[in-house]
């Protein structure tokens, strides 16, 4: 037990850290930002109470609303996909989620992608929503949604391949 929690917690401040100092600054062409961050929620662990995911998502989402001055969307975003997060799992990995036998390193790697496209997409399309706030930029938000997701997706994979624990 306190291995899981000194392991999610050093993950939060290097997750933070990394979003804060790295990848805040990269703006490509003006709205492809990578949010990595949201790694924190989808890999952490099944079997822990949906209160606990819910709590820390709000404060991993309020560390970065903090450092960005973004008035609390990012905190919002994240509150919204710990919310639905049971849903995604069971979305995308069926009887595994069902029986809380999911273990990210061991999944298989299309089941873990599809899990991170729903996520991310659902984070970055309520994100970039608070942050424009106008029905009339929709396509904005829907163009600022798929480019960012699609760099934060490659980024995340990158990055659980890079840090698996399985033995190969």
């Amino acid at each position: 037990m306190n291995n899981i929690l000194y392991s999610n917690g050093i993950r939060f401040f290097l997750l933070v850290a990394t979003q804060v100092l790295i990848c805040n600054h990269i703006n490509f062409l003006g709205y492809i930002n990578p949010y990595i961050y949201i790694l924190f929620i989808a890999l952490f662990p099944v079997k822990n109470n949906r209160v606990i995911i819910i709590c820390l998502s709000f404060l991993l989402g309020i560390s970065v609303d903090l450092f960005q001055d973004s008035g609390g969307i990012h905190a919002a975003a994240c509150v919204f996909i710990a919310y639905v997060r049971p849903v995604i799992l069971k979305f995308s990995f069926g009887m595994m989620y069902e029986h809380q036998t999911v273990k990210f390193d061991s999944v298989d790697f299309g089941a873990k992608t599809a899990y991170l496209v729903i996520l991310t997409l659902l984070h970055h399309l309520v994100l970039f929503s608070l942050e424009i706030f106008s029905i009339s930029k929709i396509i904005l938000v829907l163009q600022k949604t798929l480019f960012s997701s699609i760099f934060t997706i490659l980024l995340c994979l990158v990055i659980t391949i890079i840090f698996s624990r399985k033995n190969r």
